[in-house]
């Protein structure tokens, strides 16, 4: 168990400091490739592109089996990976759980990412600012005037807050980088696959609920921690509410369809008293979805930076919760946890 403590925060550290490496293999990367050969095995678009070709049924079950393996391969390899290592020796043992977890996690990037559209924004084009956000989201980016650009890239880093932040550092906490992993893999599907359009809304199907189901708590819990956050940052800032964002999350965390895609973006804006959300463009399709918040005040390019502060001490105060959880499993569980597993 001390083994798997020390890694894991080995991992946040490394994932702080150095991010996602650009030139070297990714697993994330390689699981998103595992998930499109798969697909083109199961689900091939030259004869299954239409109703007469396949039955809902049979999309259905393909999808299935779709998810089944990516979960079972991506467990399995990386189970097989920290055995390996730990094998060798704890040192090197250890220094693959924290690399693994970092890969997890991408709380630097995150910010990274956001913080070039803020800049574009700044100093930019138009043009130049559509093109970095759509960097990070799935909508059609082209549509998207100044003020569309700041509330998508809010809306942005609110969700990952919890899918690509607190819910990954729950399951490297609780369950090693193999439940890490196995979160990326589900999540990486959903947003590969898990789209309500033609091709995917039967196909897709069980990576979206599975995806669904694997953040019901993740996403509250990262809701309660953006809370406290909000609460801490309010003696600091102006722009920052605790008494909206309770109620803007108890007022709207429900009017998706979604059970947890609103959980932070409802604090998010609430805290920095803004409406997020509203009708969007997908696939030259615009996709209608509820207003969250309230207009209280126009969105700002320093929006973003705020946005990104409540996410860090955000994830500070889940790191904070994670050791407590784990050093209260040491105390009292040492040496039956093996580690990763």
């Amino acid at each position: 168990m001390r083994y798997h403590v020390a890694a894991f925060f080995i991992g946040i550290i490394i994932d702080s400091i150095v991010g996602d490496p650009q030139g070297l293999p990714h697993p994330i990367r390689l699981i998103g490739k595992l998930i499109f050969a798969l697909e083109k095995l199961l689900y091939p678009r030259e004869n299954l592109a239409s109703d007469d070709n396949i039955s809902k049924k049979s999309r259905r079950v393909r999808g299935t089996i779709l998810v089944i393996f990516v979960v079972v391969i991506t467990g399995l390899v990386t189970a097989g990976i920290l055995y390996f290592f730990y094998r060798l020796g704890i040192i090197s043992g250890i220094i693959a759980e924290a690399v693994l977890t970092s890969y997890t996690l991408a709380a630097k990037d995150l910010k990274i990412e956001s913080m070039r559209v803020y800049d574009t924004l700044i100093k930019g084009s138009i043009k130049e600012a559509q093109t970095a956000v759509g960097m990070i989201v799935g909508r059609d980016t082209s549509v998207l005037n100044r003020k569309g650009i700041i509330k998508a890239t809010v809306e942005t880093i609110a969700e990952n807050t919890s899918d690509g932040v607190i819910a990954p550092l729950l399951y490297d906490a609780l369950l090693g980088p193999v439940g890490g992993m196995v979160y990326k893999s589900i999540n990486t599907m959903d947003s590969m696959i898990g789209y309500k359009n033609d091709r995917y809304i039967d196909f897709g199907r069980s990576a979206a609920k599975t995806d669904d189901l694997i953040n019901l708590l993740p996403a509250r819990i990262t809701a309660m921690l953006m809370l406290a956050a909000t609460f801490f940052l309010e003696r600091f800032s102006k722009f920052f509410s605790y008494k909206t964002a309770k109620k803007i999350y108890f007022r709207d965390k429900r009017t998706g369809e979604s059970p947890n895609a609103l959980q932070s973006e409802s604090v998010m804006a609430g805290a920095l008293r803004i409406a997020l959300g509203g009708d969007a463009v997908y696939f030259g399709k615009t996709v209608k979805k509820p207003v969250i918040g309230d207009d209280i005040r126009p969105p700002e390019p320093e929006d973003i930076v705020r946005a990104n502060r409540l996410t860090l001490l955000s994830y500070i105060l889940g790191i904070i919760l994670c050791m407590t959880i784990l050093m209260i499993f040491l105390l009292s569980t040492e040496g039956i946890f093996i580690p990763g597993i």
